[in-house]
């Protein structure tokens, strides 16, 4: 199963930053689409959000443009059953991944964690975003600012690898996809680009080629991630790439999180990076929820976060780019995010109170427990 899908020249990829960039670019490609819309996406929550992404792909459809839309149960347990209705009823075809059910005990917990969108086989988007309102800023989304993540926006042949990670598993969850005629894909850019996956502990290509990365990089390695649970490989691969010279930095999620245990339980994994010569620095403004690597002149985003939980239970997808304009839009968001945070320095965090501590302590053993539930 390793190396599915390999790497294609001639594409086009650009970086798309915040709701207020990609919501609008993925609505404006659903109105321009003419023969098919694959979407396939973790969350999926009822609101203003969802409401626009329904009133477009209801129109699509009305145009005879075939609409298959695959939301993992958990991912939409907040997807209100009449809007799902509203979809159905317009032709539009929406399946479930992983129904949950009590009799299925720990089965339960394989998620689809991807989030990706293919409009006629030619333009793709690929990253970390749900249709929820928490991309909106203001009000809606429950704070001050929306959540902080990033799409990509793909041209090229390496679209048609991204129709086949869908297709696998519509088909999966019982659906068809339509004969389409593949579309001629001529050089629509300079990028190099290849799709990755992760499929629970069978398939674990984000991970080794993350490593892979990090363990040859020779200037620096960047990471982002919402979560930061790493495994043992990417933590060790961290410390050696430090120790030996290269400027290795990780961003991640402060105080503002949706999931506050995971801030603390992640705080076991600081003391040997920092040692090592790691600088981690965590976002302030709000919730840091993009899933996006920088080794040298390589990147790779999408939905995986590198952690336990992803790598042992869900599917996800990233794409993987090399190309300098590329590479030096991703080093700009980087530094941004970077003076938006607060550097952890070690002599610091070694004289943090022992209450602080102790909460880190018993959240890292709640963590483990969870991550050895099968």
């Amino acid at each position: 199963m390793a190396g599915r899908y390999h790497w294609s020249g001639g594409n086009q990829v650009e970086l798309l930053v915040e709701g207020e960039q990609f919501i609008p670019r993925m609505l404006k490609a659903i109105a321009e689409a003419r023969s098919t819309l694959l979407l396939e996406f973790y969350m999926v929550s009822s609101g203003s959000v969802a409401d626009q992404f329904i009133d477009a792909l209801i129109q699509a459809a009305r145009r005879g443009v075939k609409v298959c839309w695959l939301i993992d149960d958990f991912g939409g347990r907040r997807f209100h059953l009449h809007d799902r209705e509203r979809l159905q009823e317009s032709g539009i075809e929406v399946r479930l991944y992983n129904a949950l059910r009590m009799v299925k005990l720990a089965r339960n917990l394989a998620r689809d964690h991807r989030k990706l969108m293919v409009v006629d086989q030619q333009v793709g988007f690929i990253g970390g975003m749900g249709i929820s309102d928490e991309y909106l800023k203001g009000d809606l989304s429950g704070g001050s600012l929306a959540w902080h993540d990033i799409m990509l926006q793909v041209r090229g042949v390496v679209v048609s690898d991204m129709v086949q990670v869908f297709a696998r598993q519509w088909r999966y969850c019982g659906g068809n996809i339509p004969v389409v005629l593949p579309p001629d894909y001529t050089r629509v850019g300079s990028a190099l680009a290849r799709v990755t996956e992760v499929q629970g502990v069978r398939l674990q290509q984000i991970k080794h080629s993350f490593v892979q990365h990090i363990n040859h990089a020779s200037e620096r390695v960047w990471l982002a991630t919402a979560y930061f649970l790493p495994a043992f490989s990417v933590r060790r691969s961290l410390r050696q790439a430090a120790e030996r010279g290269v400027d290795v930095r990780l961003v991640v999620a402060g105080l503002n999180t949706d999931h506050p245990w995971v801030y603390h339980a992640s705080k076991r994994y600081y003391r040997r990076l920092l040692k090592a010569g790691v600088k981690i620095y965590e976002y302030k403004p709000a919730f840091l929820h993009a899933k996006l690597g920088l080794c040298d002149q390589w990147v790779s985003a999408g939905s995986c976060n590198l952690d336990h939980w992803n790598l042992r239970w869900n599917l996800e997808t990233n794409l993987e780019v090399v190309e300098p304009d590329f590479a030096a839009a991703v080093e700009v968001l980087f530094r941004r995010d970077m003076s938006q945070s607060e550097e952890i320095l070690y002599h610091r965090w070694r004289s943090r109170p022992w209450y602080q501590k102790l909460r880190e302590a018993g959240w890292s053993l709640i963590c483990q427990f969870l991550l050895k539930i099968r």
